[in-house]
């Protein structure tokens, strides 16, 4: 890995997988002790820790330093989150850390992680943190929501797509890189199902560089796209099943529009067969709050689509 040359030292921590506290010190503490397995620093965190020690050993793969706590009481852990803090407060550096999958510190059975973690924070200065999340409707109620423990303590900055042309041009060189070749009008196809949206974009690149050869074809693009929704089948007739037949039919109108800006206007509702305004809206509440839908608001008003771009390309074949 590349010495980092910036003013400021970084770590990444993604929370996707995390259930608990405990999860959470794990994740972060790990993301730390990369940072100072590069720098040979490794027993710094026994030092920052103090007197809950870690048990460290080294993934077989990677290399990657591996940490894992015994804990007495549950305020040893919160001792243990506080010892973390401290370290990167005092080591020297500024620090900046980003948290993916922020949200998920909701989910946490055990804690008040919010308030938690605020108190921890808050005295900081540092070590500056950025907090990322794919649940739009709920990173959005954690520092907007007035009796959050977050409110108004971060700057909101939503994130774009990508340009297409860069995004075709990084595909097309990692293809070339692994000796595969791809021609741009498949690499646009590929860019324009997944509505440039990087999870999904990356999954179906995946699948095709697995399926193809040295030269990449319309088939194996077409192959992988039906691998990928049959693969997802079973996941979405159960979305089915915990939908009214209302929210279905709903849910199948959004995507073959693709977007959605007036949902109640009489075109849309003829056009697929959708009982009444009032009828959609409940419908609409409902789907937003499963994460079925997703509503962007703009300047203009509410832009709603299907929260799930396979489940969305699933749904325009039905």
């Amino acid at each position: 890995m590349k010495e980092n040359k910036l003013p400021f030292e970084t770590v990444y921590a993604d929370m996707s997988s995390s259930q608990n506290l405990e999860d959470f010190i794990k994740i972060l503490s790990e993301s730390v002790a990369k940072v100072l397995h590069r720098k040979n620093r490794i027993k710094d965190i026994f030092k920052a820790i103090g007197g809950i020690r870690p048990l460290i050993s080294y993934d077989e793969l990677t290399g990657q330093p591996q940490l894992s706590f015994t804990y007495r009481t549950e305020e040893d852990k919160k001792m243990t989150l506080s010892s973390l803090f401290s370290y990167m407060e005092d080591c020297g550096k500024e620090v900046v850390v980003a948290i993916d999958e922020f949200q998920q510190i909701r989910e946490y059975p055990d804690v008040q992680m919010e308030a938690m973690l605020r108190t921890c924070i808050q005295p900081l200065h540092h070590v500056r943190f950025i907090f990322c999340g794919s649940k739009k409707h709920v990173m959005s109620d954690m520092f907007t929501n007035a009796k959050r423990p977050f409110y108004e303590s971060t700057t909101n900055v939503p994130l774009g797509k990508l340009d297409e042309t860069t995004y075709a041009g990084f595909i097309t060189g990692l293809f070339n890189e692994y000796g595969k070749s791809i021609e741009p009008d498949l690499v646009e196809n590929i860019i324009h199902w997944t509505k440039d949206h990087t999870y999904y974009t990356q999954s179906l690149c995946n699948e095709v560089f697995n399926i193809s050869g040295k030269q990449v074809t319309a088939d194996h693009v077409r192959k992988a796209k039906l691998t990928i929704l049959q693969s997802n089948t079973d996941r979405f007739l159960e979305i089915k099943r915990m939908t009214t037949p209302s929210q279905w039919k709903l849910l199948k109108a959004v995507a073959k529009e693709g977007e959605v800006q007036k949902p109640t206007s009489a075109a849309f509702l003829s056009k697929y067969g959708l009982v009444s305004g009032p009828a959609v809206l409940k419908s609409l509440k409902s789907l937003v709050e499963k994460e079925l839908i997703l509503e962007t608001v703009t300047l203009e008003g509410s832009v709603y689509s299907v929260y799930n771009v396979f489940f969305s390309r699933y749904l325009e074949y039905l």
